[in-house]
């Protein structure tokens, strides 16, 4: 049946689909004024945690904390409904300390679905766009399944792993999205209508056991933080304080591997249906049994969905197995021998672009006021595609009001090196936050996100006047405390060295409690325990202030590498840069920024394949060009 088109209803922003980008690109746009339509397949799919139900984690941490410090609603949203909470890697330093936590899946839908509905400015329809509509190199609107055509401003797709999706199980294969929902199969021919390039990519997730055929007394039991820390900065631990459930840990072992590697042209991966390419760095586990044959286990970890439920994810056991194969694998693990499948794995195989296509503000480059955010843009993970959407929707909402383009520079935020990453480099699987080089990591802690990032979101009119008030109270505080320690002096007296003597070695000499504080054996609640100040810290700001103090010297080396790294930032390419006029750039380097535009010298440098040499070439050809302009106009 073919349905005629027609013109029904205008909106500023149209978001098309309602996963962890395209909620938080609605929630921008309309929380700075802009009319805003968000459309999704299915209500029941908003936010959906498909795969892992936890949050955060090595780098992913880092972007949630960010999201949350601009403006953004992932962190206020799990801080209500997670079900454990850790610190990561509290054994290393700082930079790499990362929040993660359990999340209730049922509820964390269900929450920021609430938050969509309730949101000023903000419409959320259960639809399927079919095409986008463009006139003159600008998008003017979506098209949705009914015939409809819906005029808006700018757009921004967010589809996930809908578009395209294809489940396999062993050999069933079928289309439909993550978690047997309807799958967007004709979004994909509309886009590459208008030139956009589309590849396969695959991801996927391990089966959900039901709890009561676990035996938890063979695994090793895994606790909360009995302090936990909130993601949002807007809220304190006492505010987000309940009892944790607990989660579990137990191992593969070489009798599962050899009954695998039997099994293994069952594999829908290795049995050659699949030919989307996954994360290298979350294999599945016929994939980790390929590659690490010497590894004689591999780590299991039980974690609960919901309380609402008895399902349990068995995270480490992704695969792509017949159910049957399943069943009797999962039952050599310890622990589980008499499990209970209550939802096989799968993987699925979606539509994606290649992001190097799209700006820094993750615009198209071809395209006017069209957005593309989430793992449409070739990454993996909630939080990567979360933020992506913030930074999208600000960005839509920018074009439609006129405003100068909203970028975050890898100097600034783990938000910009994901996104500098996306579009600078030429990836055939997808991206992972937790595998990216971030230069300036111990500037880019999750602590301060904040004090970095606040003061940006509320200028770009999204984070609050009350969130800004707190950021400027905690960076008070911080200055307080530090000058009053600056201004305490020890000598080296009897009664001065006994209270030193008890948590570090005497001073000789006069002493300010600023530069005792640097000793890295000295933990800031004995050195104020014994030494009190007046300024009141809270336990976050006592861990922030003793990580600025400890860590001064090298925090004052990667401002100085900040500052020569914006004279780069600060030199401008753009869309229109001729290189095929620079001589002596290498065959390589020529076709690569031919091929990415790159925006700035900067994001030259970081393409794969353009080398030191080929970016003093275009400097070079660049002066010369700006001095024959300076003598024509003289």
């Amino acid at each position: 049946m073919i349905l005629l088109t027609y013109l029904k209803d205008e909106y500023d922003i149209v978001v098309v689909g309602a996963g962890h980008a395209g909620s938080e690109a609605a929630i921008a746009a309309a929380n700075m004024g802009l009319k805003t339509l968000i459309i999704t397949m299915n209500l029941d799919g908003i936010a959906a945690l498909s795969c892992n139900p936890n949050i955060g984690g090595t780098g992913k941490g880092h972007l949630v904390r960010e999201l949350d410090a601009l403006g953004g609603y992932m962190a206020l949203n799990i801080d209500k409904v997670y079900l454990q909470s850790r610190i990561l890697n509290t054994s290393k330093g700082p930079a790499v300390h990362s929040l993660r936590v359990q999340a209730d899946k049922i509820r964390y839908h269900e929450e920021m679905k609430k938050k969509l509905e309730s949101t000023e400015n903000l419409t959320l329809r259960q639809m399927e766009a079919t095409d986008i509509v463009i006139e003159d190199g600008e998008v003017k609107g979506v098209v949705v399944r009914d015939g409809r055509t819906i005029k808006a401003k700018a757009v921004v797709i967010a589809t996930g792993t809908y578009l395209g999706g294809k489940v396999f199980i062993g050999d069933l294969n079928y289309n439909s999205g993550p978690d047997g929902r309807f799958p967007s199969m004709l979004l994909s021919e509309g886009l590459k209508k208008h030139g956009i390039t589309l590849r396969r990519l695959k991801t996927g997730t391990p089966a959900r056991v039901n709890k009561d055929s676990l035996d938890f007394e063979e695994m090793e039991v895994q606790h909360g933080d009995e302090i936990v820390t909130p993601f949002s900065f807007m809220n304190d631990e006492e505010d987000i304080r309940r009892e944790q459930v607990d989660c579990y840990l137990t191992h593969t072992n070489e009798k599962m591997h050899e009954y695998i590697r039997e099994n293994m042209d069952r594999s829908a991966l290795y049995g050659g249906l699949i030919e989307g390419t996954g994360p290298r760095y979350c294999p599945s586990i016929e994939d980790k049994v390929k590659r690490f044959p010497d590894r004689s286990d591999h780590q299991v970890f039980i974690e609960p969905e919901s309380e609402s439920t008895k399902e349990m994810y068995v995270q480490g056991i992704s695969t792509s197995m017949p159910e049957d194969v399943q069943e009797n694998m999962y039952k050599m693990v310890r622990g589980m021998e008499n499990c209970e499948i209550m939802r096989p794995g799968y993987a699925i195989e979606y539509d994606a672009i290649f992001a190097t296509d799209l700006k820094s503000t993750l615009e198209s480059k071809t395209i006017k006021n069209l957005f593309f955010a989430g793992q449409i843009n070739g990454s993996s993970g909630y939080e990567e595609a979360a933020s992506q959407g913030l930074i999208a929707g600000i960005n839509a909402a920018n074009n439609v009001l006129g405003h100068e383009p909203f970028v975050i520079r890898r100097d600034e935020g783990y938000i910009g090196v994901l996104i500098d990453d996306l579009v600078t480099k030429i990836s055939y699987e997808p991206y992972r936050m937790m595998t990216a080089r971030a230069e300036y990591r111990l500037s880019l802690r999750q602590d301060n996100a904040d004090l970095r990032l606040t003061k940006k979101g509320y200028d770009v009119g999204l984070a609050t006047e009350e969130r800004l008030e707190r950021t400027i109270k905690k960076e008070e505080l911080l200055n307080a405390a530090e000058n009053e320690m600056k201004g305490i002096v020890l000598t080296p007296k009897d009664d001065i060295n006994e209270k030193v003597s008890s948590f570090t070695t005497p001073i000789k000499t006069a002493t300010t409690l600023l530069d005792l504080l640097k000793r890295p054996e000295v933990r800031i609640d004995v050195l104020l325990e014994k030494f009190p100040i007046e300024t009141e810290l809270n336990r976050e700001l006592r861990l922030l202030l003793e990580t600025e103090v400890k860590y001064s010297g090298y925090i004052k080396k990667t401002e100085e590498r900040i500052n020569k790294h914006h004279k780069e930032e600060n030199r401008i390419l753009g869309n229109d840069f001729d290189y095929d006029s620079v001589p002596g750039l290498k065959k390589e380097a020529l076709q690569k920024l031919k091929q990415i535009k790159p925006e700035t010298i900067a994001q030259a440098s970081r393409i794969s394949g353009v080398s030191p040499s080929d970016i003093n070439v275009i400097m070079i050809h660049m002066e010369i060009e700006k001095r024959k302009k300076e003598k024509r106009s003289e």
